[in-house]
């Protein structure tokens, strides 16, 4: 750290969090309730730990894998308080990829859950990296055990996060996101884009190893005091169980967990909500539609990436809602079109004309752990280059398209998965649906839809979604492929994962259709 008295630590969301409401409860894991005191008093032992036992110093990288749960809470606040750098991994990863994380963020430790030591152990054997498994067992009392008296101040900008991309196009790479970062996107989400509130309980279905799970769930609630309602990995008629048990008002979800929710209420009455957030991917419109209707709460559909801390837009009380849309900028974030066949600089779109969104603000981050190109290939002249094609309206709302890499090129014609998902998705029968384009001699691609029907519904077949497209997409457009499956494949956060099913289809692994 420099020699300037400007210092911030993202700790301090959980140590502030402490020192005004020490006895509001802070999450409940399997059944336990912990008080913010009890989880600060917790996590500074274990940042003491991490000093004397595994010589973790300030700025030293520490991979964590933990489920949702007191665990990953403690541990995560306790690397943060000793002043180092959380590289989250996600519990399901087998051994090879934790190594290469372990070994491409060059980490001092790993801490790793007993249920997952089995990989984690032989991946920190694999890049000789000292490994500790995590205790279970209840948060110390005062005296029980040594801990730091307080958390090591860092500089604003100093790293605090590392979260790992999904590595759609090549091997994953650590986005490194400061304390300033997070610890803004935590204020802008909490006090003003989300509007939480101190007597809210929030699902914590999202998993934390996850940039929104961490920092719109866990990090914004604990900032105004909220309760945080754990659960180990989602799975629906669980969550609704814990909504109505614990009286959950506030629901924080990607689309496949608001479709999976719906499925699982059925006929049942409804769990009374007070706000819903979506994000991680774009969110069906008859999903949205239909869950409102249902919960009579409105969804608060948002857009991110990791290296966005990741909230950049969302649709806001202060803006208004509009269905399909993901809303305005944040406070003190820009989103902009820039014209996405120019890759060397930025060139800004007016209103309505389709182009790359780009990102600049307080909430970009500051590079790829070691990996300078693709720094400097995301980030054009000061801009953060998403990926994402979109557009923006007369009124200032944003609206992803699709992903660059993901627009389907049919006989010279640009066709657009998303907007056929939202036709797809209107068919009573249709529970999800993925587009995507697959290699065709003829068309240079071809578009194909997989579809998973509502198994509530009457049977499906690829005649009827035909011709329910008939009159409601443009005849260049419609899917020439229809698959019929029982599931599309997920990855870790919940996102249905396109390359999965290019894949499928080209070891034909989808039966009949049309």
């Amino acid at each position: 750290m420099s020699d300037t008295a400007t210092c911030l630590n993202l700790g301090s969301i959980l140590g502030e969090g402490a020192r005004r409401h020490p006895q509001r409860i802070a999450i409940v894991d399997r059944e336990r309730e912990y008080t913010y005191e009890a989880l600060w008093r917790e996590a500074l032992v274990r940042a003491c730990v991490l000093r004397d036992e595994l010589g973790i110093e300030p700025g030293d990288r520490v991979a964590l894998v933990a489920a949702n749960g007191l665990n990953f809470v403690v541990e995560y606040f306790g690397i943060l308080a000793a002043g180092g750098v959380i590289v989250p991994m996600a519990p399901m990863l087998v051994a090879d990829d934790i190594e290469y994380q372990l070994r491409d963020s060059e980490v001092k430790a790993l801490l790793v859950e007993a249920d997952f030591s089995a990989a984690g152990l032989q991946a920190a054997e694999q890049a000789s990296v000292p490994a500790r498994v995590l205790p279970e067992g209840e948060p110390a009392e005062p005296g029980d055990r040594p801990s730091l008296r307080e958390l090591v101040p860092r500089h604003p900008m100093d790293p605090a996060v590392i979260f790992y991309t999904s590595g759609t196009t090549g091997r994953p790479k650590g986005a490194v996101l400061s304390h300033f970062n997070l610890v803004m996107n935590c204020f802008v989400n909490a006090f003003l884009a989300n509007n939480f509130d101190p007597d809210d309980v929030v699902l914590g279905c999202l998993p934390l190893f996850h940039t929104f799970g961490q920092t719109v769930a866990m990090n914004s609630s604990f900032l105004v005091g909220a309760k945080v309602v754990l659960q180990r990995r989602f799975e629906a008629h669980e969550a609704l169980a814990l909504m109505r048990r614990y009286g959950v008002t506030f629901l924080l979800g990607v689309p496949t967990i608001y479709i999976a929710v719906l499925e699982a209420l059925g006929s049942d009455p409804p769990v009374p909500l007070r706000a819903c957030v979506s994000g991680g991917a774009p969110l069906p419109v008859p999903v949205l539609e239909r869950f409102e209707a249902t919960f009579g709460c409105r969804i608060q559909e948002g857009f991110g990436l990791s290296e966005t801390s990741p909230s950049a837009t969302v649709n806001q009380e202060i803006f208004g809602f509009r269905p399909g849309s993901i809303g305005h900028p944040l406070w003190g974030v820009e989103v902009e079109v820039a014209r996405a066949e120019v890759e060397d600089r930025i060139e800004l779109l007016e209103a309505e004309q389709l182009g790359e969104i780009v990102i600049r603000g307080h909430n970009a981050f500051t590079g790829y752990y070691g990996k300078p190109e693709a720094t400097q290939a995301a980030v054009v002249d000061g801009w953060f280059r998403t990926g994402d094609l979109g557009v923006k309206d007369e009124d200032g709302f944003r609206f992803i398209v699709d992903r660059k890499k993901d627009m389907v090129l049919r006989g010279g014609f640009n066709v657009y998965p998303r907007e056929i998902e939202d036709v797809l998705a209107r068919h009573p029968s249709v529970q999800q649906v993925a587009v995507v384009g697959v290699p065709d001699d003829h068309m240079g691609e071809e578009v194909l839809a997989v579809v998973v029907p509502d198994q509530s519904a009457p049977p499906l077949t690829a005649e009827q979604l035909t011709e329910w497209m008939q009159s409601r997409i443009a005849r260049h457009k419609q899917p020439r492929i229809i698959r019929i499956t029982d599931r599309l494949p997920l990855g870790l956060t919940g996102k249905v994962l396109k390359r999965e099913i290019r894949a499928a289809y080209q070891a034909q692994q989808y039966e009949g259709g049309r």
